[in-house]
């Protein structure tokens, strides 16, 4: 084939750009890579050693295109031949890379690279890998070893380095000689090879056995003991520094050797080695931080004080060291910074310049020392949550006097340390408060609030310097404090407002400068009161609303922002406010609407431009006069557009909200119906944005609407009213109630439609919540339009329809639940509205309870029904109803007791004069009845207003611990959640009573006593968090309690607290956790024989077979639900080691425990990579064996499904090991990934966990639960 006159498809030219010799080998070579990236070209056996012999010769060719050209090749090649062609290649690439040739030399070391990164990963079973590499590494250390020419030790470096990187576990067998091979490379006199020398050891450290790390690191130990050089001294540091950034987990049992070491060249006079010191202690904390947290560092409102406890003991030395070294300038005299400032601004710019250049000093670089001290004292601040307030006490007055730091590089890290202090503050706001800090100056955001002056002070001067990278340092710390104390800024606006109008107007600003400085403007601007700004508005607004007009989208759009909340600042209408905004309307009117006009702009400035113009008309619509009416019709184009719609629809609900009652006449009339268009589309967030809007302007322009305007709106109403969106249809419904509130007339002529999927909705079992209750809210206002067809009768009997012709007496009930409940709240709803109708109704259900007649179903509504109306109703005047409902405790029917129950409940709520005492003495009565009386007591206690409960309480609480003691488990629960909720009506004096029955001598109380206190908490804040802080203490000591069923009890209560409460139990957690812990183990020495009676596992006899029970397991599942608890509330208390070795144990255990554990495992694969890597050998074994297991031959189906059931959980785990970064270089993870490949079960079933995994959301994908 000729190739003359054809384009290169490598390299685009023409033939041309070769010698005329080479054009054919060149066009030829790439014909052939372009082949070999084919999936369909396969090459038989004398096809490929022609074409591995010619591509070999072909890397010797003299012209350098055609070398390249040929490496390109060896890529694909790799995949397409057999493994002795591949040894081949390898075999020829090594011996030329030792050639004298530097050009072959080089594009054999770019080949062996190649050849390396396409080799198939060791995992797919690959021999061909694990055979190339050992060629390799053989050649390889060899040409490491000879020292004569440095260029051949680089690149052999350089190749062993990615091959421990990627294929490090194939390379187990020569780790040894490896190591011995790289050691001598660290005292190299060429610093090029000491540094490729510590980044392949590093990626050796990943994999290699625990014995070669030993090696390694007492080998770094002695050396650095030894200190023979400086130079080489640096060399050993920099070696840990670049093992901890590789491999830290591994490390850490060694810290306590190496730390004291190399705190002591802290010391020497060696600037580049302090830096080294300071590097090697930020990757001891950091490599910490970002493998334990792994899963934390993107959620700023989890806890990030987590640090390995072997780094723990040397933080405050450390911390202590960089404190001193970040202040280590000693070319630098920064007491005489104010005289020469003063010096400065006599003498100008020229001496500016002069003394700049007498301190850039190129030999003084204390400054590396500095930078890496704040780097240090940075990775610090981000692990060590728990020293916040130390850090505000030591570390943060030092910072602030950095910030006057000269070198830019330094200050911009001294910031970010900052930052991250802020950062750290941010999240434990909302617990911090509501503990009970012992000193008010000790919290840490009342110590920043103090700081802020500090901080401002040194700041705001250089808001106005000529470095970009200063101010925008400046910025970004404002920014997050001002996030961080909303409102601290207040009293230092006036120092802050130059630098930002300088920033702004200068000309120099870079892009992003701008954007910075309006960024730090909107949340200023946000945080603080109106009042602050107004002296200042005169200055800011100018360069704000120039901004606007930049050509740059992105500071257009920010400016737009600004701008938007200047206005609410101008002009507060929801307070009164003096400040006249009127002259400031003329300078952000213009500029706002010529944005919005444009067309051919970014689609976030459109967006921003509209919300800001509707902020505008909405807070200084009255002084646009004769402009107002243009941009209302400008806003009717944008609501016509697609791309602009929603940010329209918003922008108008503002406008129409707007207390100024701006007129929107002449926009409605062809506005509302393309309003009602909107609520045919398949855009969610458009249909809820369209109904609020529609129900703001019915509310406040109903006398500017025409019946056909509305008339559009309601056909559209019924298809949004469905049970698969529960929020549309609520809000659906809530505009229909306004629609019947404001146009009865307009509802009657879509009666039967919406009614009808009103109905259903009531009917179906997903309603409750706020589409509940927007559903009662409707009922109300159209039983109160009078209208005929929609009275209280017809609506009533539509309710109940379903469930009166749900058949005769004995028929199931048709209906779920859920809708019983639903359909009696309505109920009540009605008889509310229509207060005459109510007796009648009532007197119905009573009867239809009495009717023997009535199907359950009837029954069942009727006390549901009645129980609603009874809450708000007095029902006294039915002298019968006390009567019915004790007859029908004796229903066979559960669910007509259960209704029984609540209805006598809830009848209470609305009469405790004359229900409660009744009730009482029917408990104390009527044993047979007590389990449903004592339910209604319960709902009288939860429902009842304190007040209204306090003159019953002594009655109430004396008759509970009369049945606290009782045998039945049932029972026993509802007098302690009696007690619980109880307690909370008068908490100072009843939780100490509570607290006086740990000491019963009956187990039976202990464990109602301690259940009661769960019924105390809550997420939610109450009165009780205090006093049950103080002594939740007493109420945990019952894990130790000598009966098992007390130790579970508290046990769950512990779990109730550690989830919705955690602040009640986290400064506990060092006592309780050994409790905790030790109710997971097996308590094998209580196994007894069949006679004995009480143990933990015993063997029941039942004919020629014996049936295991473990009367200890459910308190062991108690405990281990406990400690997943805690993995999500106190992980940062928690010491992971430790609780590793209980899940370990765990992942042995009965069938419930493994399943436990196996989550449990998956979520710490997440949050804790680092420590589950240290424990991964102990942690596999009891996977693999779960994996592994079968069941024996003529089991039950009950036993091959809870075995499937127990190994997906397990793979699931497995799955949730190999997310873990670097997990696939252990040799045990390969080992069992291996295992699961080649068996056919494993692999399939390992398949469908991946499917299951990839199908689920990312913040759903793990998990187990």
């Amino acid at each position: 084939m000729c190739y003359r006159g054809r384009l290169c498809s490598a390299c685009g030219r023409n033939w041309s750009c070769l010698f005329y010799a080479d054009i054919e080998w060149f066009m030829a070579t790439n014909d052939l890579m372009m082949e070999l990236q084919k999936d369909s070209i396969k090459l038989d056996e004398d096809s490929e050693k022609k074409v591995v012999k010619m591509l070999l010769k072909l890397l010797e060719d003299k012209n350098g295109e055609v070398q390249n050209l040929a490496v390109k090749c060896l890529g694909p090649l790799v995949g397409k031949v057999k493994e002795y062609q591949v040894e081949t290649i390898v075999d020829t690439l090594c011996t030329n890379m030792l050639s004298d040739k530097e050009q072959l030399r080089d594009i054999s070391s770019i080949g062996l690279k190649t050849v390396i990164s396409e080799l198939p990963p060791a995992s797919t079973g690959s021999t061909m890998t694990a055979n190339v590499c050992k060629k390799i590494t053989a050649q390889l250390t060899g040409a490491i070893g000879k020292q004569e020419d440095v260029s051949v030790q680089l690149e052999a470096l350089d190749i062993l380095s990615d091959m421990l990187s990627r294929l490090g576990g194939t390379l187990y067998s020569f780790h040894s000689s490896i190591l011995n091979c790289l050691l001598p490379q660290l005292t190299s006199p060429r610093l090029a090879v000491r540094k490729r020398a510590i980044i392949a050891l590093g990626h050796l450290v990943l994999t290699c056995s625990g014995s070669i790390f030993s090696e390694l690191t007492e080998h770094l130990l002695a050396e650095l003991k030894r200190n023979e050089s400086t130079s080489t001294t640096r060399t050993y540091i920099q070696c840990v520094a670049g093992i901890s950034r590789q491999a830290g987990h591994r490390i850490g049992e060694h810290l306590e050797k190496i730390i004291p070491l190399i705190v002591q060249y802290c010391n020497v006079e060696d600037d580049e080695l302090r830096e080294y010191c300071f590097q090697a202690f930020e990757s001891f904390v950091r490599r910490s931080v970002t493998l334990v947290l792994g899963g934390f560092l993107s959620k700023r409102e989890l806890p990030h004080s987590w640090c390995p406890k072997e780094i723990d003991p040397h933080i405050p030395n450390v911390m202590g060291l960089c404190l001193k070294y970040i202040t280590f300038d000693p070319n630098y005299n920064y007491d005489n910074e104010e005289v020469e400032e003063m010096m400065e601004t006599e003498n100008g710019e020229d001496e500016e310049q002069e003394s700049d250049d007498e301190y850039s000093d190129d030999d003084d670089i204390s400054w590396k020392v500095r930078r890496s001290a704040a780097k240090c004292l940075e990775a610090i601040v981000s692990s060590r949550h728990d020293l916040l307030q130390d850090f505000y006490k030591t570390l943060s007055p030092v910072l602030i006097s950095r910030f006057k730091e000269r070198e830019e590089n330094v200050k911009a890290d001294i910031f970010s340390a900052y930052i991250s202090l802020l950062k750290q503050t941010l999240p434990i706001q909302s617990w911090l408060h509501a503990s009970d800090a012992s000193g008010k100056d000790d919290v840490p955001l009342t110590m920043l609030q103090n700081q802020v002056p500090s901080i401002v002070k040194a700041l705001h001067k250089q808001l106005k310097e000529k470095s970009v990278k200063s101010r925008q340092g400046c910025f970004s710390l404002l920014t997050e404090l001002a996030n961080v104390l909303p409102g601290c800024l207040a009293d230092h606006i006036p120092a802050l407002v130059p630098g930002i109008v300088f920033s702004l107007a200068d000309k120099s600003s870079s892009s992003n400068m701008r954007i910075d400085t309006l960024s730090f403007l909107h949340v200023l601007l946000c945080n603080h009161q109106p009042e602050v700004f107004h002296p200042h508005i005169k200055s800011l607004l100018p360069p704000v609303v120039t901004c606007i007009g930049d050509p740059f989208y992105k500071i257009t759009s920010e400016a737009l922002l600004v701008t938007q909340q200047l206005v609410k600042v101008i002009r507060p209408l929801d307070k009164s406010c003096t400040f006249d905004a009127k002259p400031y309307v003329k300078d952000l009117f213009p500029g706002t609407l010529k944005r919005l006009k444009a067309a051919d702009i970014d689609q976030e400035v459109k967006e921003r431009a509209i919300s800001c113009m509707g902020q505008i008309i909405y807070s200084l619509g009255d002084h646009l006069s004769s402009d107002l009416q243009p941009t209302l019709k400008i806003f009717l184009e944008r609501l016509k557009n697609e791309i602009t719609r929603l940010t329209t629809v918003k922008a108008l609900t503002l406008i129409a909200s707007s207390p100024l009652k701006i007129d929107l006449r002449p926009v409605l009339g062809e506005g509302f119906p393309i309003l009602a268009s909107f609520l045919r589309k398949n855009q969610r967030a458009l249909k809820l944005s369209t109904l609020t809007a529609l129900d703001i302007l019915v509310k406040n322009y109903s006398d500017s609407l025409k019946p056909a305007m509305i008339e559009s709106v309601l056909k559209e109403l019924p298809a949004l009213i469905t049970e698969n969106d529960m929020h549309v249809s609520q809000v659906a419904i809530m505009f229909l109630t306004t629609l019947a509130k404001v146009y009865p007339s307009c509802i009657s002529k879509i009666s039967g439609s919406v009614l009808a999927e009103i109905f259903q909705l009531v009917h179906s079992p997903l309603l409750q919540g706020g589409a509940l209750t927007a559903i009662i809210d409707f009922f109300q206002a159209l039983v109160l339009t009078k209208m005929a067809t929609m009275g209280y009768s017809e609506l009533m009997k539509q309710l109940t329809a379903p469930i009166y012709s749900s058949g005769s007496a004995g028929e199931s009930v048709t209906l779920h639940k859920q809708a019983y409940y639903s359909v009696a709240k309505c109920v009540a709803a009605l008889s509310s509205a229509c207060p005459k109708e109510a007796p009648a109704i009532v007197n119905q259900f009573i009867q239809d309870v009495k009717n023997p007649k009535s199907s359950s179903a009837v029954k069942v509504l009727a006390f549901l029904s009645l129980a609603e109306i009874g809450r708000t109703m007095n029902l006294s005047a039915q002298r019968e109803l006390k009567t019915v409902i004790l007859e029908a405790f004796t229903s066979p029917n559960e669910e007509v007791k259960s209704a029984a129950s609540y209805a006598l409940g809830n009848i209470s709520v609305g009469n405790l004069k004359e229900y409660l005492p009744f009730m009482l003495k029917e408990i104390g009565s009527q044993p047979k009845r007590q389990y449903l009386l004592l339910h209604s007591l319960k709902e009288v206690i939860s429902s009842s207003p304190a007040d209204g409960l306090k003159p019953y309480v002594e009655d109430i609480w004396a008759l509970l611990f009369k049945h606290c003691e009782c045998t039945e488990e049932g029972t026993r629960s509802v007098v302690a959640e009696c007690l619980g909720k109880l307690t909370l009506v008068n908490p100072s004096e009843l939780l100490p009573r509570l607290k006086n029955q740990l000491s019963s001598g009956s187990p039976h109380a202990r464990s109602t006593v301690v259940t009661a206190i769960k019924f105390t908490i809550a997420d939610q804040p109450q009165p009780i968090d205090a006093l049950l802080k103080r002594c939740i203490g007493d109420f945990l000591k019952t894990l130790q309690d000598p009966d098992l069923n007390v130790r579970r009890v508290a046990l769950a209560m512990f779990n109730s607290a550690a989830h919705n409460k955690p602040c009640l139990i986290r400064d506990l957690l060092n006592a309780v956790l050994p409790s905790l812990y030790n109710e997971t183990k097996v308590r094998r020495e209580l196994i007894r024989e069949v006679a004995a009676v009480f143990f933990f596992l015993f063997k029941v006899e039942m004919g020629p077979f014996k049936h295991t029970v473990d009367d200890g397991l459910d308190v062991r599942k108690a405990a281990f639900e406990c400690m997943y608890t805690l993995l999500e509330s106190c992980l940062d208390r928690l010491d992971i080691y430790e609780y590793l070795n209980h899940v370990e144990d765990g992942l042995k255990d009965h069938y419930d425990i493994r399943m436990l554990t196996f989550i449990m495992l998956a979520r710490l694969s997440t949050l804790c990579p680092n420590a589950v890597l240290q424990r991964l050998e102990r942690l596999i074994e009891p996977l693999r064996a779960t994996c592994s297991t079968k069941v024996k031959a003529g089991s039950v189906k009950q036993e091959f499904e809870k075995q499937d059931e127990l190994k997906r959980s397990a793979m699931r785990a497995v799955a949730a090991l190999l997310t873990i970064p670097e997990v696939e270089k252990s040799p045990v993870m390969a080992e069992f990934s291996s295992q699961i490949r080649s068996n056919p079960e494993m692999a399939s079933l390992f398949e469908s966990i991946q499917k299951d995994s990839a199908s689920l959301p990312a913040s759903e994908s793990m998990d187990m639960s």
